[in-house]
């Protein structure tokens, strides 16, 4: 289902990300886990790509997987390392199988690898064009084709510290073709709220979906601050997972508390979407849905179906 159609069905929808697990047991306990994410009735699930590829066919194995179930999979495609030739012949696999949608990323190269031909995919936009291209060939069977996600930064890109060049990025992604936006994980929902007026100040008008991660241990906390780079974390946030002292079950209670209400926050003011960092795990999101009503609630409006 084309991304407008899951928004005009949903209002507001409530998605899910996973990555795809690298060995034989991980994939077996995210495969256990999938039906405690179809009863979620989530509106779409995203499935992350490696740098320069390096998980295509394991990405490509859990969108297959997916498109069988209740759950609408989005893959990310970045386009670093990528020649022209080989995202179309990524798209044409995802046309064939009925993907709806796809999240259009700039991706970092592999380590020691090295970046695409010239003059291909220098930005994020250069792949929303190729994707816009591949709408227009009309060999989706969709007519409108892919629906086109790029992702956004409320606190800011490491890369691009000036916030200014960083909204001209942003909207350039948008100009190209793009047709609604993800969040990369913030802890701070003030600073979304200002990202969002800033983004319609600059003529950004596509839904902007926000991108929560609900803490579940301090290691989990610092390796989020390692990846994402330049996340920041309120002091109220740290005064309270402080006082858990040891406590790694409290640490966990904190946090899915704080994603719980960062997540009513932002449904109180109108947020398009909220969109769960996972990592392949049901217990915090279902504990978050069930304290803020949602489960059953997106995914299965007006009984239409998730696929």
């Amino acid at each position: 289902m084309h991304i407008r159609d899951v928004l005009a069905r949903d209002g507001m929808t409530a998605s899910f990300e996973f990555f795809p697990p690298r060995t034989d047991a991980a994939w077996s306990e995210l495969l256990a886990a999938l039906p405690e994410f179809e009863a979620l009735h989530p509106s779409f699930v995203s499935v992350t790509y490696g740098a320069g590829g390096s998980t295509r066919d394991r990405t490509d194995a859990l969108v297959a997987h997916l498109a069988a179930t209740q759950l609408a999979p989005v893959p990310h495609l970045t386009c670093v390392g990528h020649t022209a030739n080989e995202i179309d012949s990524i798209l044409d696999g995802y046309a064939s199988r009925g993907v709806s949608n796809i999240l259009a990323l700039r991706g970092d190269p592999p380590k020691g690898g090295v970046a695409a031909e010239p003059g291909h995919f220098r930005h994020a936009a250069d792949l929303v064009r190729t994707v816009r291209a591949f709408n227009e060939s009309r060999r989706h069977p969709d007519p409108r084709g892919f629906g086109i996600g790029v992702a956004g930064f409320p606190e800011g890109h490491p890369e691009t510290p000036n916030t200014l060049v960083q909204m001209d990025h942003l909207k350039a992604k948008v100009d190209a073709g793009a047709d609604f936006v993800i969040t990369q994980l913030f802890f701070d929902t003030d600073a979304f709220f200002d990202w969002r007026d800033r983004c319609r100040l600059a003529g950004i008008n596509v839904p902007l979906i926000a991108g929560l991660m609900p803490i579940t241990s301090l290691a989990g906390m610092r390796r989020m601050a390692e990846l994402a780079g330049g996340t920041r974390f309120p002091a109220s946030l740290l005064r309270s997972l402080n006082r858990c002292g040891d406590d790694a079950d409290a640490v966990r209670r904190v946090g899915i508390h704080w994603a719980a209400e960062q997540a009513r926050i932002l449904m109180d003011r109108g947020v398009d979407g909220i969109h769960f960092y996972t990592l392949n795990r049901s217990d915090a999101t279902r504990q978050i849905y069930r304290t803020l009503g949602l489960e059953g609630r997106v995914g299965s409006a007006a009984g239409i179906q998730t696929r």
